[in-house]
């Protein structure tokens, strides 16, 4: 019979940790939080000191009973949710709900899953954290106040369904400001001079135009760019007197041995940016993927295993038995000079709750190739990603010999830059992934430059001037998101990930080539909340409750005194806004088309599915139409754009409307006429005996793929956009266009074993 029951919240969990117990330990979990706040109502009352309403989740009574019946016969209840917030706040409520006398209740702890970790939390069990709990309770508490205060505004004035966050608003309102500022974005023209030139030594080299007269060069527009040319310009094999241009000659030459450190292991916002960025993981997908290498992976006879320590943390501490054994692996599997005389101190950040260490393999005995075999293709990709890591964080720094050559043709200085790998380091095991269009690493480029002297003389062989024009800021992608939220303090680790995909389920946000784009609906929200609720939407502010839910769990503030800050003027912003936050619904914007139904004006409203045409003699005459951006006489009252597409039915031309799914073909003569059809692509449908075409297509989240016409007698779909190119390698019918983070959108045969792909320009 169990002495000790153990209370964990994943039912993988319980196989894991019953592999290293005996028969003295029960271990149940409760799957999740057991109770919360009501759906339908607010379930705070700001007028008795914000006391919340939590009500048992009613498919977590069964589990509760279970619980309360295996407690009676032991002595000893170890609570073990997540060693988190969220966590904590699990184990307070089982403890209520169980709620017997004469029992041991103690909180576990476990950073991993390894039976040494186990072993040593339940030799050194601890109290609940009161202080915890509280922190978790006034976020919770602050986002139902916001959440279910702002959303019924927002159904009011806009639409049902809407919803508001106190941090996913912020991040919301971060990604349309960045649209707004590429919208507005005045792009500058600018010319890059370089000129190619010839030592007594090869090879030849590049070297680019940095000073004028020892300033900083600044080649504004074409005519600037050609003088300069021509002033440098020298024939080659040109009658010496024809010469003009100065001479080139090397003013200065550095060379230096370059160390590149290792970084630290993963945090929690950092393996997310990372996975992003080398994996193509969204937020989301990355977190229930290093759950499972956390809660435990069946590895055969051996059982289940935990791989990782626990995933959500922003710190870089690493356990000295830990540090004892990557050590000692590199020094088995590497050799000498990868091994540093002394571990690495990786120091954390000022705000870091360090409760946690870093993410990194509970044990070196498991290597991804070793378990590889027992894992999903997705959970080797982040096993390794993380393996690799942690090992690399504690190898010896790369080193480049980098050399810097300064060339003077007067008034112009002229600088080639290029270093040459000399020692590997860590970047052996692991190099860290880059967003598009970040400058590449100098050092890791392998620009190989010549032996050169300074006063040497060179040849000049080639000038160039290359027209650049500045770019907008670029584009949130999830790593960089992730990136920003953290930087600015906004919401913490375990948040971010439900941040980036509440924002697209409320489609307020899409994600179009890794890149966030706002909706129409999201600039809207956005516009309203900003207006009148200017302090909810600031970031300095979010940021700031951050750090005051911090001090509440350090227990260096109450509760009570943060909701109450907070509370007062909200309440007088959302009393205020119930009376002039702009009602969308009920704005109309005249247009100059006609209702074909009473020839009265069409004019623009809002709807569940963003603006659409209505009459204005509603609610006499309720014709409505899809509206389509632009204007001109391609545009109808229909609002379509007309095409040279005849309808099969009626004769008439079929125009481009929007639907749910995504854009179809319509015909004009609508509603007399009500024939539509899919827009084709131009490329066959490539399964044998089926003659349908490929058309675009939505998932029900909104996403685009491509697929057969003929559907559902022919399932043929891809992701891809096909382009009706033939490739130039195997003759396939059709290229289909891709996106790379590191190169931007190029055109590749859909046939692996062909490999065909162009960039485009």
């Amino acid at each position: 019979m169990p002495d000790s029951l153990i209370i964990v919240e994943s039912p993988t969990k319980v196989k894991t940790i019953k592999k290293y117990l005996g028969a003295d330990y029960d271990v149940l979990a409760s799957k999740g939080h057991i109770k919360d706040l009501p759906k339908k109502t607010l379930g705070i009352d700001p007028q008795n000191e914000f006391q919340p309403t939590y009500s048992i989740l009613e498919d977590k009574k069964k589990i509760i009973s279970d619980l309360k019946k295996a407690a009676k016969n032991v002595t000893r209840i170890f609570l073990a949710p997540d060693p988190d917030r969220e966590g904590e706040a699990i184990a307070w409520h089982i403890a209520e709900e169980i709620n017997l006398k004469n029992k041991e209740v103690y909180r576990v702890l476990f950073n991993d899953l390894t039976k040494n970790t186990i072993l040593d939390a339940l030799s050194h069990p601890c109290e609940l954290d009161f202080n915890k709990y509280e922190a978790q309770q006034t976020r919770r508490i602050l986002d139902r106040l916001v959440g279910y205060q702002i959303s019924p505004l927002l159904w009011e004035k806009v639409k049902r369904g809407l919803s508001a966050g106190r941090v996913q608003s912020v991040a919301v309102r971060m990604i349309c400001e960045r649209e707004e500022e590429i919208n507005s974005f005045k792009p500058e023209e600018y010319w890059n001079i370089a000129v190619q030139l010839k030592g007594a030594n090869p090879p030849p080299f590049e070297a680019k135009l940095v000073k004028i007269h020892g300033k900083k060069a600044k080649v504004a527009n074409a005519a600037q760019a050609q003088e300069i040319v021509s002033r440098l310009s020298v024939p080659i094999h040109g009658d010496t007197d024809a010469l003009s241009g100065p001479s080139f000659i090397v003013s200065k030459l550095e060379k230096k041995e370059v160390k590149k450190a290792s970084l630290p292991p993963f945090t929690t916002s950092k393996l997310q940016q990372e996975a992003s960025r080398l994996l193509r993981f969204s937020a989301k997908k990355t977190m229930m993927t290093a759950q499972k290498l956390y809660e435990g992976i069946e590895l055969g006879e051996e059982g289940p295993v935990g791989l990782i320590t626990y995933m959500r943390t922003d710190s870089v501490r690493i356990a000295e038995d830990a540090l004892q054994e990557v050590r000692s692996y590199i020094r088995g599997n590497y050799d000498p000079p990868f091994l540093p005389s002394k571990a690495h101190i990786f120091k954390n950040k000022g705000k870091t709750q360090d409760a946690h260490e870093a993410i990194r393999p509970a044990s070196m005995n498991y290597k991804p190739q070793n378990v590889k075999n027992f894992l999903t293709a997705d959970q080797f990709r982040l096993y390794s990603l993380i393996w690799n890591r942690f090992v690399a964080s504690q190898m010896n720094p790369a080193i480049y010999d980098q050399t810097t050559i300064h060339v003077s043709a007067d008034p112009y200085l002229f600088r080639a830059q290029g270093a040459i790998l000399k020692f590997a380091g860590y970047t052996i095991v692991y190099t860290e992934g880059k967003e598009d269009k970040e400058q590449p690493d100098e050092m890791e480029s392998g620009n190989i430059l010549p032996d050169v002297k300074e006063d040497e003389l060179l040849t000049l062989l080639k000038v160039q001037s290359d027209q650049k024009f500045t770019q907008p800021p670029p584009r949130f992608s999830e790593a960089s998101l992730v990136r920003e939220l953290e930087e600015k303090g906004i919401g913490r680790p375990s948040t971010y990930a439900t941040i980036l995909s509440t924002i697209q389920d409320r489609n307020y946000a899409s994600l179009e080539q890794g890149k966030f784009h706002p909706t129409e609906l999201g600039m809207i929200v956005t516009e309203l909340l900003v207006k009148n609720f200017p302090k909810v939407m600031d970031v300095s502010f979010t940021a700031s409750m951050e750090n005051q839910l911090d001090l509440i769990e350090e227990g260096k503030q109450k509760r009570l005194d943060t909701l109450q800050e907070f509370y007062a003027p909200f309440e007088e912003d959302l009393s205020k806004a119930k009376l002039e936050m702009r009602n969308i619904k009920r704005e109309e914007t005249p247009t100059d088309l006609i209702c074909d139904k009473c020839s009265s004006p069409m004019v623009i409203k809002w709807g569940r599915n963003g603006k659409f045409l209505a009459c204005s003699n509603y609610p006499e005459c309720k014709n409505t139409r899809n509206i389509t951006p632009g204007n001109g006489s391609e545009k109808t009252a229909q609002g379509g754009e007309m095409t040279e597409t005849l309808c099969p039915q009626c004769g008439k031309n079929m125009m481009v409307k929007h639907g749910r799914f995504g854009r179809f073909l319509g015909c004009s003569g609508y509603p007399d006429c009500k024939f539509t059809m899919p827009i084709s692509l131009g490329v066959k449908c490539p399964q044998e005996g089926c003659n349908g075409q490929i058309i675009e297509k939505r998932t029900k989240r909104g996403r685009s793929f491509f697929g057969c016409s003929n559907y559902p007698d022919c399932t043929f779909a891809l992701w891809d956009r096909p382009v009706p190119e033939p490739c130039p390698q195997c003759n396939s019918p059709f290229l289909v266009e891709k996106y790379a983070r590191n190169e931007g959108s190029y055109k590749a045969c859909p046939n692996k074993e062909c490999g065909y792909r162009d960039k485009n320009e």
